[in-house]
């Protein structure tokens, strides 16, 4: 029996109202700070490799505090945004951990727009100023002057351009404190749908996901980064900044080309990379194909990867890790984090478990799977709902848009618009994009789960499904499929094979063999394929 003596005043005094903190009790959290703890802890390492030329981090960081006031020198102010329409390049590095640092505001731009759209992000960002690498110099020095902005290019292989004369000239380096919720950068959305949007990350986000990518990569100071993964796409998942604090070195990719992706993978010792499936399916399909002599990492998203495809990547020593998430989420939110006791389960069954989204990522917030209500659906790995996730590493909102921003609002978590179920181990699985549902007399059909039944045929490299309007049926599956060269696969034996597996309804009612149109960082244009966009 426990008596009560009344109030304890040493205890009543010691859960007196906390104090507020000590001075020294927090720092903002920000990018920018891995680069000074590299430089300290790895300095003769190298940071970066771009063609024939490379820095160590002791390089890296001084051309870095010299870029920060080549920012101020162009007249660039706290807040003020930075341009950048830059290949994969040590330019590209430079400007992600000189931008925080300076205080100024990094809008990242997709290479492969044409001159409008970038003159509308242009214009709606308020860039002041427009980084280019040499590749697209004629298509930067136009928009730059559409919209009245200087423009900068760099990035030569041999440094003989204005931004190395820029940095030779520079004066004392800027460091500013905007704070860890201040702006940090501003990435556009495909536009899919519309104009595109400008995700807006901050400080402490872009922190916090860059140690989960480091964390969830196994990045170290002896791992070289191949960058397949376009450096613009949100902000190149953060391991812009993920492998400086791993102490590593980036490997820089100007473009997609396999056969270099080969020799980088065979000669340079090359550890990791991060690939869209179609693009780990272009690897695979590449006459240099062959096992390595080590495991090398790759993490992949945009798509679930399908069964063929691992095991093809894993025979050539490439262990893949599915990852989900969505430019409003800093990159990938959800890893599927492997279990040792699946190691020893057959290849079908792993296969199924790897092609799951997975959890959240170490600094993830909670991810949930909710009915039209809001509620949470059972986690039986059968009903549907949507994804909608909250927490650190989630955009501040859409910059200039607070209606998109409340449209993707639901009871205080981010809508991603994304069809999953959760299994009973709380992982979860996408089932498809909302609007890439088809609805044919009724039924829904998931064009994943179609896509994985015609990918699994030995003739075909890769497939899209998408849904056609049909008078009697409301729609129905019409499929797209790029096939291996010299393959003798017909439309109608595509069906049979598919007709094997799947319910009817859910069969094509039509086979288009064409190559299917992708967006920059390897994922297929479904919006191009609905309008009939396709080459055969």
């Amino acid at each position: 029996m426990v008596t009560d003596h009344g109030p304890d005043p040493d205890i009543d005094s010691a859960r007196s109202p906390v104090p507020p903190a000590a001075e020294f009790a927090f720092s903002a959290l920000s990018p920018a700070t891995f680069l000074d703890r590299a430089a300290a802890a790895f300095a003769g390492r190298i940071a970066v490799i771009d063609g024939s030329r490379s820095f160590t981090y002791t390089e890296f960081h001084d051309r870095v505090q010299r870029l920060t006031a080549v920012i101020e020198q162009l007249g660039v102010g706290p807040g003020d945004r930075v341009a950048a329409l830059c290949a994969n390049s040590h330019v590209m590095l430079e400007l992600h951990s000189a931008a925080p640092a300076h205080g100024s505001v990094l809008v990242p731009l997709n290479v492969r727009l044409s001159e409008p759209e970038l003159i509308y992000i242009l214009e709606h960002s308020g860039a002041s100023v427009l980084v280019s690498t040499v590749e697209f110099a004629d298509r930067a020095r136009a928009v730059g002057e559409a919209v009245g902005i200087r423009v900068v290019i760099g990035g030569s292989a041999d440094g003989s351009d204005e931004y190395e004369r820029l940095l030779a000239d520079a004066g004392a380096p800027i460091r500013r404190d905007t704070g860890e919720r201040g702006l940090l950068a501003i990435n556009y959305t495909s536009g899919t749908t519309g104009r595109p949007k400008g995700v807006m990350y901050h400080h402490r986000g872009a922190y916090l996901q860059s140690v989960a990518m480091a964390y969830h990569s196994g990045l170290g100071p002896g791992s070289k980064y191949l960058w397949t993964l376009p450096m613009f796409h949100c902000d190149g998942w953060c391991f812009t900044w993920a492998v400086i604090a791993a102490g590593g070195t980036s490997v820089c990719l100007r473009s997609i080309d396999t056969g270099l992706i080969w020799r980088h993978l065979v000669d340079d010792d090359v550890t990791h990379f991060s690939a869209a499936p179609t693009v780990l399916t272009m690897i695979a399909e590449d006459p240099s194909a062959a096992r390595l002599d080590r495991v090398v990492q790759a993490a992949t998203g945009g798509a679930p990867p399908s069964p063929a495809l691992l095991a093809r990547m894993a025979g050539l020593g490439i262990e893949i890790t599915h990852l989900y998430g969505m430019t409003e989420t800093f990159g990938p939110i959800v890893v599927n984090q492997w279990q040792p006791e699946w190691d020893d389960a057959t290849d079908e069954v792993r296969a199924v478990r790897k092609a799951r989204q997975g959890i959240g990522n170490i600094v993830a917030g909670r991810v949930r799977v909710v009915s039209d209500e809001g509620g949470d659906v059972a986690a039986d790995g059968e009903t549907i709902g949507e994804l909608v996730v909250r927490g650190n590493n989630v955009m501040l909102g859409y910059y200039r848009d607070p209606e998109a921003t409340a449209a993707a609002t639901l009871d205080g978590w981010l809508r991603t618009g994304d069809l999953a179920v959760m299994h009973p181990d709380g992982y979860v699985e996408i089932r498809d994009r909302s609007k890439d549902v088809i609805i044919s007399g009724g039924e829904n059909i998931a064009s994943v789960e179609v896509e994985r039944v015609l990918d699994s045929h030995p003739d075909v490299v890769e497939s899209a499904v998408v849904g056609r309007p049909d008078e009697r049926w409301g729609e129905v599956p019409i499929a797209y499929v790029s096939v291996r060269a010299g393959a003798s696969l017909t439309a109608e034996g595509l069906v049979e094979f598919a007709r094997k597996t799947l319910a009817r309804f859910k069969v094509p009612k039509e086979i288009v063999f064409a190559e299917l149109p992708k967006t920059s960082t390897g994922k297929i244009q479904k919006n191009v394929l609905r309008g009939g966009g396709a080459s055969s």
